[in-house]
């Protein structure tokens, strides 16, 4: 849990209140589902957030993987 906080954390840097006005966010959303990021609004974001939960939880979990193993000491 605490590595998906972290990846949003630093995700929405600068709009942290609106995370859909996150140009990176925006970027993501849009390499991912192929929706052109200057149509992205509050509602388009928040419906794919919901209808992907899952991959991007299966995302979150890999990227804390990933933290994690380039943490740990050789």
């Amino acid at each position: 849990m605490l590595d998906s906080l972290r990846f949003l954390w630093n995700a929405t840097r600068g709009h942290r209140l609106t995370p859909w006005r996150s140009p990176y966010l925006r970027w993501r959303i849009e390499t991912y589902s192929s929706k052109p990021a200057e149509s992205l609004d509050v509602s388009s974001v928040m419906n794919f957030l919901w209808h992907s939960r899952w991959e991007l939880f299966s995302f979150l979990r890999w990227t804390g993987q990933m933290q994690r193993e380039a943490r740990r000491k050789p």
